[in-house]
């Protein structure tokens, strides 16, 4: 990297900045991300390197203006995996991964009171995707003792948000509209956090399957002569049933 950003080096290398970079390192996390959901080593091993691409490029902008290397970076992450994991380098057994989370949530509060501005919720990036971002601050606040004593409350909070969402649309106020939607929104996260299920790869995969459902109708629109826009929406129901089906069956396969 410190070749490349050198006198002889790439002159796109060497125009690139912190700030210019950030687009690709969401790519790259993106598809990361695309290639554990493949499931393929091959793609996994290229992808994480690409990831790790970007994360030695950031190093060398910060080495070349006196900020840190990327062994700095190396032994931070090491002291801090150590002083969070005493049941590990200290001999404190823990019995499981609940107990673990505590404890890692405690130690983190502890480093953070020296900074009283910084909450236990921790600094989670706003360019986050909002489903996740959602999860994780309730996931936070949970492990400091904020949190519903079981999923029962949550549904009743998730049925009270429904109902002021409807009673926001009829009074056709957009803002109020927009704040009760992200109400509800939120307190689906927190059901989907009490099932044990991550709410970004849930709807994730509904998409997907929108995706693959619809692409289903355009086929068998188009071997019928036809297309979406010249079909009606009971014909276009119809298909969307059939692909449904057809899933349903897929899965019983499996």
């Amino acid at each position: 990297m410190a070749q490349l950003r050198g006198q002889n080096g790439c002159p796109w290398d060497k125009d690139q900045t912190h700030v210019s970079l950030k687009s690709s390192l969401l790519e790259e996390s993106y598809e990361l991300l695309d290639a554990i959901d493949g499931g393929k080593d091959d793609t996994l091993r290229e992808e994480l390197g690409d990831l790790l691409h970007q994360i030695i490029f950031h190093c060398q902008i910060a080495s070349e203006r006196g900020a840190f290397t990327a062994n700095d970076v190396i032994a931070e992450l090491k002291d801090k995996m150590v002083r969070r994991h005493p049941h590990v380098f200290s001999g404190s057994a823990l019995l499981n991964s609940d107990a673990v989370l505590k404890q890692w949530a405690r130690l983190k509060a502890e480093e953070k009171e020296k900074d009283s501005s910084k909450s236990a919720l921790g600094n989670l990036p706003k360019a986050m995707p909002a489903l996740a971002r959602a999860q994780t601050i309730t996931e936070r606040a949970s492990r400091v003792g904020f949190d519903w004593p079981d999923a029962i409350p949550v549904w009743q909070k998730v049925e009270e948000e429904l109902g002021e969402l409807k009673q926001a649309c009829s009074s056709g106020d957009k803002r109020r509209m927009s704040e009760e939607m992200g109400d509800l929104l939120f307190s689906m996260v927190n059901i989907a956090r009490f099932l044990d299920l991550r709410s970004e790869e849930v709807l994730t995969r509904a998409i997907e399957r929108f995706i693959q459902r619809f692409g289903y109708i355009e086929t068998r629109l188009r071997e019928a002569g036809k297309t979406p826009a010249a079909s009606t929406l009971e014909e276009m129901d119809t298909l969307w049933n059939e692909a449904k089906q057809l899933e349903r069956k897929d899965t019983d396969h499996l």
